[in-house]
């Protein structure tokens, strides 16, 4: 993703694009709040006024970069399921430090407290739910809850970085981190931890809290005590 001033490829980039790409790597390693707009111009060989023509503000600019590293990881994800381009040769090489520097920017965005990051967070949810419906329609009865938790959970892989790499003995961020990391997870997936009867186990008992314990509604919530005379 990162393409030097001077190598055509960068040239070739219209500046909208390389001000997005600039953005992405700068937010990525020093975060929203560390990263200035001449920063960015710096970065993507164009000037800070160039940068507010097109964008308006740092603000407008980060959600340009949300919208597109979401958009771009869920583009990649169908070109290898649905092309079936796992056995090209040439796309996994050609996108890996691509999906690697945007799950990196997706990671630091969301920690960084914001509304933008809670607004993002929300985002992701809703499309992986919508990806569970289309690709796993029958592997829960409350989507929802499974994005959340998957989009959680995979974030945390990202969050926790220093200590997984630690783990691994390699940085998750380098080619081959990421993919002894990819293998896990892939081990992960298709294992299932729980046998069947265990798993209705958790089931019924999740059932009977729910009978136990039925969400609170305006009749039976208590009433508050009115003041004695």
């Amino acid at each position: 993703m990162a393409r030097p001033a001077g190598d055509p490829a960068f040239e070739d980039l219209t500046a909208r694009a390389r001000i997005r790409d600039a953005a992405i790597r700068l937010f990525a390693d020093g975060g929203f709040g560390n990263t200035t707009v001449r920063d960015i111009a710096r970065e993507a060989g164009v000037s800070p006024g160039l940068l507010r023509h097109h964008f308006g503000s740092k603000e407008a600019l980060r959600e340009v970069c949300d919208a597109y590293a979401l958009d771009r990881l869920i583009r990649i994800k169908e070109e290898l399921i649905f092309e079936d381009k796992f056995t090209s040769p040439t796309f996994l090489p050609s996108v890996h430090p691509t999906v690697l520097q945007l799950y990196k920017y997706l990671t630091r965005a969301l920690l960084d407290g914001s509304t933008a990051a809670a607004a993002l967070f929300d985002q992701m949810v809703a499309q992986t739910e919508q990806w569970v419906e289309k690709m796993s329609p029958g592997v829960t009865d409350d989507r929802r809850a499974f994005a959340a938790v998957l989009v959680g959970m995979q974030s945390g892989l990202f969050a926790m970085h220093e200590h997984v790499s630690r783990a691994l003995g390699i940085d998750m961020l380098t080619t081959e981190g990421h993919l002894r990391m990819s293998g896990a997870l892939v081990d992960f997936y298709l294992n299932p931890l729980l046998d069947p009867e265990l798993t209705q186990k958790v089931r019924d008992m999740k059932d009977s809290l729910r009978a136990a314990n039925p969400p609170a509604t305006a009749a039976t919530e208590p009433r508050p005590k009115e003041h004695e005379s």
